[in-house]
């Protein structure tokens, strides 16, 4: 079973972020979880006073701006939460990235919950810089809520809850997605969901290997499959052919998957070359949230 003790959910006030909020209170309420709603103030934003005003001025100035952002937090879990779970409110500020990452380290966050954009006003296509350098930077599990995202938040009388129905995972063989299935396999058993292992070939040299490529990768995704998993008929294995993430959004949507899984090679492994092509894309596109496993 997965333990989530402690879940991050950073915050800065877009719909984004509320929607994570929200799949973070579901998440922490499932798992009596410690639930945190983090808002940082950047006063980078205010240059005129930044740079213009006193040293006085300038705090007094930083202090409302805290203030403010500590009321409206407030505000927002009050309105979100229910009485069976009381998340902790903290406001800092600083460099939100750079905040979130310490804070989560600090804490030792099990998973940071965040929206894929924030409030300046980003394009649907291109990612939000601080979802970015979380998921480039973090060490720990990291999900991003998509604004594509269809509806898994149920509202009931009372709470809010997450539906894990169904879950996609994406490997492509190396160590760090076997070592990231576990992650995975693990919610599958807290929701009672059903799991697809998917890998995608991209290149194949001609029509005559392609049976025996497909037939290869069929069975090193059959090898991952625990014996309990088999047992309960909740693991499926499927191997399409194509551009990876073009396959992995198309699938996605037609299984309604509720979450995608795939695993990132820890600290500051995602540069530009990996981030930027199939990890970075289904979170930019992906028609659900995105679970990134740092492994």
């Amino acid at each position: 079973m997965l333990e989530l003790r402690h879940v991050l959910c950073p915050i800065d006030f877009s719909e984004f972020s509320v929607r994570a909020y929200r799949f973070a209170l579901s998440l922490a309420q499932h798992h009596r979880a410690k639930l945190v709603a983090q808002h940082v103030v950047e006063l980078w934003q205010y240059p005129s006073v930044s740079f213009a005003a006193s040293a006085t001025v300038y705090e007094e100035f930083s202090r409302a701006l805290r203030e403010k952002a500590k009321q409206q937090l407030q505000e927002l879990v009050k309105n979100y939460t229910h009485d069976e779970i009381q998340p902790e409110c903290i406001v800092q500020q600083g460099i939100a990235a750079d905040s979130i990452l310490a804070f989560a380290e600090a804490q030792k966050a099990d998973l940071i919950v965040m929206g894929t954009h924030g409030r300046r006003g980003f394009d649907h296509l291109m990612l939000g810089s601080v979802t970015e350098r979380v998921l480039r930077n973090a060490s720990r599990p990291v999900l991003a809520v998509s604004r594509l995202s269809h509806d898994l938040i149920a509202s009931g009388k009372q709470r809010d809850h997450v539906h894990l129905s169904r879950i996609l995972f994406c490997t492509d063989f190396s160590e760090n997605s076997e070592r990231a299935l576990n992650y995975a396999i693990s919610l599958t058993a807290d929701y009672d969901a059903e799991i697809t292992l998917l890998h995608v070939l991209e290149h194949v040299p001609s029509s005559a290997n392609l049976e025996e490529a497909t037939a290869a990768a069929t069975e090193q995704l059959d090898r991952l499959v625990p014996p309990e998993g088999r047992k309960a008929g909740k693991i499926e294995t499927t191997v399409l052919i194509g551009k990876p993430y073009q396959r992995i959004i198309q699938f996605a949507r037609e299984t309604q998957a509720d979450l995608v899984t795939m695993a990132v090679r820890g600290r500051g492994a995602l540069d530009l070359a990996v981030f930027g092509s199939t990890t970075y894309r289904v979170l930019q596109l992906g028609p659900c949230p995105v679970l990134a496993i740092h492994v």
